[in-house]
C-alpha cells in the first residue's frame, strides 16, 4: 500500500508541474506584449521631456492659447488695429484659423476617434471633447502660421507648428497621427484661403483697370 501511495503522489505532483509550466508558457506572451506603436511614441515623449514641470507648464499655456483658435484670432485682431493698410490680410488670418478649426471639428465628429486612454499615458490637461482625430490645435495653428508667415515674410510655420504639435503629445491628449493630420488639414485650409484671396485681388484689379 505504501508503494502504491507513493506512486500516486508522484503522478499527481508531475501532473501539477506540467500544468504549472503550461500555464506559465501561455501567460508569458501576455506579459511581454508591447504597446501599440502610437502609444509607445506617447510613452517615449512623455518619459523623455514630459517629466519636466516647466515643459508641462509651457504645453498647458499653448493649449489654452490655441483653444478654439482664440489666441490666433487675438493676434489677428491686434494686427487689424495696428496695421490699417493690410486689414484685409489680418482679417484673413482670423478667418483662416477659425475656418480650419471648424473643419477639424467636422472631421472629428465624423471619425469619432477617442483620445488616448491607455493607462500608461499621462493626461496633463483638460479637453472640451473626447474626440481626438484630427487635432484642432494643430489644424488652427498651422493655418494661422502659414497665413501669418505669408503676411509678415517670416518663417513662422517652422517656428510655431512643431512646438504646438509636440505639446499635444506631451500633454497626452492626442496621438501622433492626430497632430500630423491636423497640421496637413491646416496647411490645406490656409492654401485654399490664399488662393481665394488671390482670385479676389485679381478681380479687384481688373475692375479698377476698367474705370
Amino acid at each position: 500500500m505504501s508503494l502504491e501511495a507513493n506512486a500516486t503522489d508522484h503522478a499527481v505532483l508531475n501532473a501539477a508541474a506540467r500544468n504549472t509550466n503550461g500555464s506559465s508558457a501561455h501567460s508569458a506572451p501576455d506579459a511581454g506584449t508591447s504597446a501599440p506603436p502610437e502609444v509607445a511614441i506617447l510613452n517615449a515623449v512623455q518619459s523623455r521631456i514630459g517629466k519636466n514641470p516647466s515643459v508641462i507648464t509651457a504645453a498647458r499655456g499653448m493649449s489654452h492659447f490655441g483653444e478654439h483658435a482664440l489666441g490666433w484670432v487675438g493676434i489677428a485682431a491686434v494686427g487689424w488695429v495696428a496695421d490699417k493698410p493690410r486689414r484685409r490680410q489680418w482679417a484673413g488670418v482670423a478667418v483662416g484659423a477659425v475656418g480650419a478649426h471648424a473643419a477639424s471639428i467636422v472631421i472629428k465628429r465624423i471619425v469619432r476617434r477617442p483620445r488616448p486612454n491607455d493607462p500608461s499615458v499621462q493626461v496633463n490637461v483638460s479637453t472640451p471633447s473626447k474626440l481626438s482625430f484630427p487635432s484642432s490645435h494643430a489644424t488652427s495653428t498651422t493655418a494661422a502660421a502659414v497665413l501669418l508667415g505669408k503676411l509678415t515674410g517670416l518663417p513662422l510655420p517652422a517656428v510655431l507648428v512643431p512646438p504646438m504639435l509636440l505639446s499635444r503629445v506631451v500633454l497626452g491628449v492626442h496621438y501622433p497621427s492626430d497632430v500630423l493630420a491636423g497640421s496637413a488639414l491646416g496647411a490645406a485650409s490656409a492654401a485654399a484661403l490664399l488662393a481665394a484671396e488671390k482670385r479676389i485681388g485679381s478681380r479687384c484689379e481688373r475692375r479698377a483697370g476698367r474705370r
